[in-house]
């Protein structure tokens, strides 16, 4: 529809490539080269996405976008997996829409994709709060940070 309504988000502006066919919005996603049907959670990513890429200095190169790995015996997608230059996942973010509330079962959910994938670094957003913790050494346990750490 044409007069999709998107939230305003606590996320530095973009300026996407929006179209409209048989009546469904799309957005095209710059990494993955696809257009996509626009979903509230959609546009949350592709904010969090530019944030990582312009602000924090993550290389495109190393992001993946909905990759599925196994949790649980169960195919699962996490939203967007960074590695560094090794191939060792970096950071797993999970987005949610910004009418979705971030509470324990957003961070037990992302802690259990962890679990399969060892990540050193956490983060959940839905585009109005965000969240970022790094595993610690001593028990694999997470420290909350304060913002988001820049690629080095």
């Amino acid at each position: 529809m044409k007069n999709l309504k998107l939230a305003k988000l606590n996320l530095p502006d973009i300026n996407p490539t929006i179209f409209w066919r048989d009546n469904v919005t799309y957005i095209k996603d710059e990494i993955r080269k696809k257009e996509l049907v626009l979903t509230p959670e959609e546009w949350v990513r592709q904010h969090f996405l530019h944030l990582l890429i312009k602000n924090l200095n993550y290389p495109k190169a190393l992001i993946n976008i909905e990759k599925g790995h196994q949790y649980l015996q169960q195919q699962k997608r996490t939203d967007i997996h960074i590695y560094d230059r090794t191939g060792s996942i970096y950071l797993l973010v999970e987005c949610k829409a910004p009418n979705v509330k971030l509470s324990a079962n957003t961070l037990q959910q992302i802690s259990g994709y962890d679990a399969a994938l060892d990540a050193r670094h956490l983060a959940i957003t839905n585009g109005m709060k965000h969240y970022v913790w790094k595993k610690t050494l001593i028990n694999n346990k997470y420290e909350q940070l304060s913002e988001f750490p820049l690629f080095t």
